[in-house]
């Protein structure tokens, strides 16, 4: 397994006005993204269990599985104050800790670092029982992982200033460290700084050329600067390298459809929807695909299929009126071919 990093927030993509059409219901509902690190860095991949839990209730609101990359969304959560538990074979149950569900934020990321179950060995001998870790993680000093651990704190506190000081602690013991370069580069996309963003983002791929996160942060930065081959190009590799990211696909979805690449759209779409998890998103873009492709009867099923997975909110709004007048035109059309 790779040393991963953390993943730009899906705010990022949803609030530019290129993207102004999936707009969210902000004043009553958030989307929770989960994101599951080990206490080293690296990705959790193994399938955990995860309850939101209301900040006063034992009762699970919702619950549900993360992917293999760590990764499980919550959409459509109520605005309020939670706690996510995280249990599962392999690890020590995990709390998060209160956070509240923003409603200036249209989605947002909660990270949680776990310990592997019965943890004693050190953390550089567990790397090299893994055939699959890059050459350049295995020598990452145990002082700079624990500088990029504290750097992931302060980052769930959206301590930005505090995050740098840390990242650039770990830089300094281990230059090569690709997750910390990553991480610099979504702590600059907060801060808007477009430039030092995407010098953080190259450098973590320079070092690692197969660094998904990575991949995959570059490929939101440019759909935020609607450069979409690049983002095509970039998310192209970052499902390459992380196959069963459902997010990642989803996002190179989007970014084929408006390169008008409209059958690789679609197909795009069908791979994230044979993931685990509820993917709305892709199946909007397939709809919309699908009527550049005039067949409504896919476009009138994707339309569906979205409203199941996100029944509310504006995106749900807009998608319903989109279904309506989808139905109205096939329902014409086809008394149409009666009368003749």
């Amino acid at each position: 397994m790779k040393a991963r990093g953390l993943l730009l927030p899906l705010t990022l993509l949803l609030v530019p006005c290129a993207l102004a059409q999936f707009g969210s219901d902000m004043e009553t509902t958030g989307n929770v993204n989960v994101r599951v690190t080990f206490n080293d860095g690296r990705a959790c991949n193994l399938q955990l269990h995860v309850q939101l839990m209301e900040s006063s209730s034992t009762t699970p609101v919702v619950e549900g599985y993360t992917n293999t990359s760590g990764m499980l969304e919550f959409p459509n959560i109520r605005i309020g104050n939670y706690h996510l538990l995280v249990s599962g074979e392999g690890i020590e149950e995990t709390d998060s800790g209160v956070f509240e569900v923003d409603p200036r934020k249209v989605s947002q990321y909660q990270y949680v670092i776990v310990k592997r179950a019965g943890e004693a060995n050190s953390t550089e001998s567990k790397q090299h029982t893994d055939p699959t870790v890059a050459a350049v993680d295995l020598s990452i000093p145990a002082s700079a992982r624990n500088e990029f651990d504290k750097a992931n704190e302060f980052m769930n506190k959206e301590n930005w200033k505090k995050a740098i000081e840390r990242l650039t602690k770990a830089l300094e013991i281990y230059p090569k460290f690709a997750a910390a370069y990553n991480n610099l580069g979504v702590v600059y996309s907060r801060l808007k700084d477009r430039v030092l963003e995407r010098q953080a983002l190259q450098k973590a791929i320079s070092i690692n050329d197969h660094f998904a996160p990575a991949y995959v942060n570059l490929g939101r930065m440019n759909i935020l600067a609607g450069d979409f081959s690049g983002a095509e190009s970039a998310l192209n590799k970052a499902s390459t390298f992380a196959p069963t990211d459902a997010m990642t696909l989803v996002l190179l979805t989007y970014a084929e459809f408006m390169n008008r690449h409209i059958d690789q759209a679609i197909a795009t779409s069908r791979q994230a929807h044979g993931l685990p998890g509820l993917h709305a998103l892709a199946h909007q873009v397939a709809a919309y695909a699908y009527e550049q492709q005039r067949d409504a009867a896919n476009a009138i099923a994707e339309l569906g299929q979205f409203l199941k997975e996100e029944p509310v909110g504006k995106r749900a709004d807009s998608a319903r009126k989109e279904l309506e007048a989808l139905q109205a035109l096939r329902t014409a059309s086809a008394a149409k071919r009666e009368v003749q």
